[in-house]
């Protein structure tokens, strides 16, 4: 069993910056996935377990970046230019057993979900 720990949350002003971090070891593709309030979960990034791929949603392409430190065994998401609107519940999400390369961008494609982590954006 898996467990994934999402860190890194909290409230900032509009233009600002936050990292979340999500620590999870093994070979694992690695997704963060977004919840406003009376919204459904959205996708946000996500990474191949060798690395080799990353992908990202529309709104945060050019403002998010998704790496990995292996030796730390942590996914990070560097969220920068925040805007009121990616105000939401930020999950880290994981899975095993996919190609090298493979990024999964749909939440029903991830096994391991962690517990979240708020993320408000003021204007």
């Amino acid at each position: 069993q898996v467990q994934l720990v999402e860190t890194g949350g909290g409230l900032v002003q509009a233009g600002g910056s936050l990292r979340l971090s999500c620590a999870a070891s093994g070979r694992y593709a690695m997704g963060w996935f977004r919840q406003a309030l009376g919204q459904e979960r959205e996708f946000v990034a996500a990474i191949s377990w060798s690395d080799a791929s990353t992908a990202y949603a529309d709104s945060v392409k050019g403002r998010f970046t998704i790496s990995r430190d292996k030796a730390k065994n942590t996914v990070y998401l560097q969220m920068n230019s925040l805007k009121p609107e990616d105000t939401a519940l930020y999950y880290c999400a994981a899975d095993m057993g996919q190609p090298f390369y493979s990024v999964l961008r749909k939440s029903d494609e991830y096994d391991y979900w962690g517990q979240g982590t708020q993320v408000t954006v003021s204007s």
